[in-house]
């Protein structure tokens, strides 16, 4: 099996909802995103022979979905009471809903899901939301 890997970072706030440590509060990261690609053969033909798949065209795509994130507040769809998400939306703050809490687990699985969307036979994808903390999936 051949392996591709490629990261890249935004940065994003985000909340969790009913957590009760010291990151309950709107807080935020420079996230790192991992994804690692797979495939048991390389191209035999073409400007691609050799090759598993283009790399440039990998940054690509993964810089495209990353980017989506940056500079906003993550949240889980209906998290926040109402009234606050009016407020935040009357000072046009950028916010991502999500079905699911934002933990770098669920980022972990959104970004997986969104490569493999791409046409991408994703093998890991692996969140950072620190340094030395990530969380990643596989499938």
């Amino acid at each position: 099996m051949y392996y591709l890997k490629t990261e890249h970072s935004f940065d994003s706030a985000h909340f969790l909802a009913g957590y009760e440590g010291k990151c309950r509060n709107i807080h935020g990261h420079e996230w790192r995103v991992v994804i690692e690609i797979c495939r048991p053969d390389l191209d035999e033909e073409g400007q691609t022979r050799d090759m598993m798949f283009d790399f440039g065209q990998l940054k690509k795509d993964v810089k495209r979905e990353v980017d989506a994130m940056d500079h906003a507040l993550i949240i889980e769809k209906g998290s926040l009471m109402p009234a606050t998400m009016a407020a935040l939306q009357a000072e046009n703050f950028r916010i991502i809903e999500i079905p699911y809490r934002p933990t770098a687990e669920r980022l972990a699985y959104y970004f997986y899901e969104r490569l493999t969307a791409c046409g991408y036979h994703v093998h890991r994808s692996t969140v950072y939301e620190t340094p030395n903390n990530c969380a990643s999936f596989e499938e």
